[in-house]
C-alpha cells in the first residue's frame, strides 16, 4: 500500500486476559517488519491502568501512543461506561514516562464548560502529554447521549490557541477533528 504513515485503532478487547495488548504488540510488530519505513501511531485502551500490558506496546516503539480522555472529569462517569479520568491521565503519564509521544482526544459539546476544557489541558500536560485533539460530538444514534451543544469555529479555533499557549506540541482543534486528524503530521 505504499503506506508513510498509519493509525491503529481497535474496539477494545475486554472479553480477553490481556485486554488484547498482545494483537496490538503482534500488529506493530509486522508493520515494522513488513514497512519498516512506516511511521506508527496506536490509540489504544487503557488496558484498566496496567503497565504490563502497555509495556507490551511501548516495548514496540510506535512512534505515537494515544489514549483519549474523550471527555472532562465531571461528565467522565456519564459518557464512559468503563475507563475512569485518573486511569486515563495515568496511561498517559506512564507512555510519557518512557519517552514515547504521548498524545489524547476529546470530544465537546457534551455539556462541559471552558473551565472544565482548560483545566482537562492543564491535567494532560502535567503528566507529560504533548499533543490533543479537539472534536465535536456527535450523537451517533437515538441511543446515545444527545448533543448538548455545537462549539463553533471559532470557539474551537480559541481552544487551540489556548493549548498550544499552555504548551500542547499540537493542538488539532475543529468541529470535524476526530482522533487520527492530521496524524502523519504530528511525527517529529
Amino acid at each position: 500500500m505504499n503506506l508513510q504513515h498509519a493509525v491503529i485503532t481497535s474496539v477494545d478487547r475486554d472479553d480477553l486476559p490481556d485486554g488484547g495488548a498482545a494483537h496490538w504488540a503482534e500488529t506493530i510488530k509486522v508493520i515494522k517488519a513488513l514497512n519498516p519505513e512506516t511511521t506508527l501511531e496506536v490509540l489504544i485502551p487503557d488496558f484498566d491502568g496496567k503497565h504490563g500490558l502497555i509495556d507490551l506496546i511501548i516495548a514496540e516503539k510506535p512512534d505515537i501512543i494515544s489514549h483519549n480522555l474523550e471527555t472532562v472529569k465531571r461528565l467522565t462517569p456519564s459518557i464512559r461506561t468503563k475507563a475512569k479520568y485518573e486511569t486515563s491521565l495515568k496511561v498517559l503519564e506512564y507512555i510519557a514516562s518512557h519517552q514515547v509521544v504521548a498524545k489524547t482526544g476529546i470530544m465537546l459539546g457534551l455539556g462541559e464548560t471552558e473551565d472544565e476544557v482548560l483545566g482537562l489541558m492543564d491535567d494532560a500536560l502535567s503528566v507529560g502529554c504533548s499533543i490533543l485533539t479537539i472534536g465535536q460530538y456527535m450523537q451517533p444514534s437515538r441511543q446515545n447521549i444527545p448533543v448538548s451543544e455545537y462549539i463553533t469555529p471559532e470557539k474551537f479555533e480559541e481552544y487551540k490557541q489556548k493549548g498550544l499557549q499552555k504548551g500542547f506540541r499540537v493542538v488539532e482543534s475543529a468541529p470535524l477533528v476526530r482522533s487520527s486528524y492530521c496524524a502523519e503530521k504530528h511525527i517529529l
